[in-house]
């Protein structure tokens, strides 16, 4: 079959030709830049006051909506492992995107009522979806869930769909069936929660009423049950639909594992969904969107193994049927601290806000994703979306203000490992990256011209200092290191030589220190190091050669590739020595970045 690019042969097609380095968990990409990823909730067994209230360690399958001013993030919590019981569905909210509310439960573990027993087989009940949030053409906000048997909760193992009324007040309305299970025999007489049609607000029903007639909204539910009623007008779905509207009216359909399709009729029917050859991924989610600025983007895992899901990033489109620029949107894998079942190495199921559950201000693209299953994050990617600076690079952060975005940086920032742009007693604004915990850091990374002949500058001060260590690394586009620094845990500045590191000076608590290097990549590379003005490293040679670099990385922590694709994802370990425990902090300030490139 001739596979003609935007037809129902071949939706979307990526045209790019660059795929991922395998042995890095940046995977050799482009950054696009200025990306914020904040992580919103960090699990903890121990002291649950810091997480999430129980000390659950597997965390999952996030959604988002933006209403009434604020973010929602919603996802599924279970004590240890996937698809075993007890397991609930908790919510979080943000005004910014950047600081979190303490998680709720909106959809607790389901109890089912007094003399309804468990099937055979099954050892007990679970939450599983696609779909989190729904903003009623009435303006009514729905949140979702699906109740479902141990360990596999879809179809003849389902209990029904869920639904609860959000208010602006922050409260929520009762639980109610909207949907049950089409292939099982439950109804309200034998579940624990009544039907929608029961409830006495009649603006509840109506907006319950527009979702089940919205087709591209209720395609999200067909892998949980898929409709023996005839409630779908399009029954050949893969697993977690998300869709985007082409610029000529029609829908495109993305699924797991590269399946995509067209419809004509507003998800009314799709083409028969076929694999986008030239996007590999494998059981992670696709996510696919048209941006602020009228163009499109699809993120994913650009990777073939489903256990080892980094790293996270995207392709863009004028015209949302071909893509381009594979381009990194999270390249850090931390260490997964609690072993569960089936919690994927990386970032995952990425998902941003489907269209009509909101558009937060300005033009920013937003999604949200678990790390290793076991954390939640989200994202924040400027529009338009880039991965080349063409100009010097100038930033005192004067221009920028705190708690606002630090434009054209890419920042990680885990709960107790913040990046902050903050002002100092005497009105001084600079980049802050601090570091309370034992199995993360803070990174920040300034993109600037790709070039073979670089001076970067900027000014350092180490406000703490106790067990962790500060490196700053200039890169390469593919996170190759040729010049590399050490702030050590004893206050010593340490500057690769080849392939040793040399003490340069201890520098003291609370002071500016100035430096300046000067790179060239000619022949095998070399680079030479300033310290306040003074010449400490000369014509030094690098690390390794490269052809050019392009990036400046400032990181709480050493250098780590590590889960990497050989790491045992099955295999059980007690929790990481102190993993809910903080470390004494360190805390780090930059400012004054200046980078100048000539090409040779």
């Amino acid at each position: 079959m001739v596979a003609q690019t935007g037809s129902v042969h071949e939706p979307v097609r990526y045209i790019g030709g660059t795929h991922i380095n395998r042995f890095t968990h940046e995977g050799g990409l482009r950054y696009a830049i200025g990306v914020e990823n904040i992580q919103t909730m960090r699990a903890n067994r121990s002291h649950p006051e810091h997480s999430d209230g129980f000390g659950w360690t597997y965390n999952h399958a996030s959604n988002l909506a933006f209403w009434n001013g604020q973010f929602f993030q919603q996802h599924i919590s279970g004590e240890s492992d996937e698809h075993v019981p007890p397991v609930q569905t908790l919510l979080i909210t943000s005004t910014d995107g950047k600081e979190w509310s303490f998680p709720k439960v909106v959809f607790p573990p389901y109890q089912a009522p007094e003399g309804v027993k468990i099937p055979e087989g099954s050892t007990g009940y679970m939450m599983h979806q696609r779909m989190g949030f729904y903003v009623a053409p009435n303006g009514r906000f729905l949140t979702l869930a699906f109740y479902g048997h141990t360990e596999n909760p879809f179809r003849e193992n389902g209990i029904g769909r869920v639904v609860r009324e959000i208010y602006k007040d922050g409260t929520f309305g009762p639980i109610y069936f909207i949907r049950y299970d089409s292939q099982t025999n439950w109804d309200e007489s034998n579940t624990s929660y009544p039907f929608y049609k029961t409830s006495k607000d009649k603006g509840f029903i109506k907006a319950c009423e527009a979702l089940l007639k919205d087709k591209k909204q209720t395609l999200q539910w067909f892998e949980e049950d898929n409709g023996d009623d005839g409630f779908y007008t399009f029954n050949k779905g893969e697993q977690a639909f998300s869709w985007y509207h082409r610029k000529d009216g029609k829908v495109v359909g993305l699924w797991k594992k590269s399946y995509t399709a067209l419809s004509d009729d507003e998800g009314e029917t799709f083409s028969d969904p076929v694999k986008a050859q030239t996007l590999i991924m494998s059981g992670g989610k696709m996510w696919g969107q048209q941006t602020e600025d009228g163009k499109y983007a699809i993120s994913y895992n650009p990777i073939d193994q489903t256990q080892y899901r980094f790293p996270m990033a995207l392709v863009t489109s004028n015209d949302g049927i071909v893509y381009d620029n594979l381009l990194l949107v999270q390249g850090e894998v931390p260490p997964r601290r609690f072993f569960g079942r089936w919690k994927d190495f990386g970032p995952c199921y990425m998902r941003g806000i489907t269209e009509g559950n909101g558009n937060p201000p300005g033009d920013d693209m937003w999604m949200t994703y678990s790390m290793n299953k076991e954390d939640i994050w989200m994202c924040r990617i400027p529009v338009p979306i880039k991965y080349a600076i063409t100009e010097d690079v100038n930033d005192d952060f004067e221009n920028m203000r705190e708690g606002e975005n630090i434009i054209d940086w890419n920042t990680y920032s885990p709960k107790w490992a913040k990046v902050n742009l903050i002002k100092e007693p005497n009105g001084n604004r600079c980049l802050q990256l601090t570091d309370e915990d034992h199995y993360d850091y803070s990174r920040a990374i300034r993109v600037f011209e790709e070039g073979t002949n670089v001076k970067v500058h900027f000014k350092i001060k180490l406000e703490s200092i106790d067990t962790t260590q500060f490196d700053i690394d200039i890169t390469d586009r593919y996170g190759n290191r040729p010049v590399q620094i050490t702030l050590n845990k004893e206050g010593m500045l340490v500057a690769s030589n080849g392939s040793v590191m040399k003490s340069v000076m201890k520098l003291r608590l609370d002071e500016w220190y100035d430096i300046k290097i000067e790179m060239n990549t000619s022949g095998l590379g070399s680079y030479s190091l300033f310290l306040n003005e003074k010449q400490v490293i000369k014509e030094a040679p690098t690390v390794m050669a490269v052809k050019s670099v392009e990036r400046l990385s400032f990181r709480t922590g050493p250098y780590r590739d590590i889960p990497n694709r050989k790491t045992p994802n099955e295999e059980k370990y007690p929790p990481l020595l102190n993993a809910d425990e903080k470390q004494n902090k360190s805390s780090y300030l930059i400012d004054d970045v200046f980078v100048s490139t000539k090409n040779q």
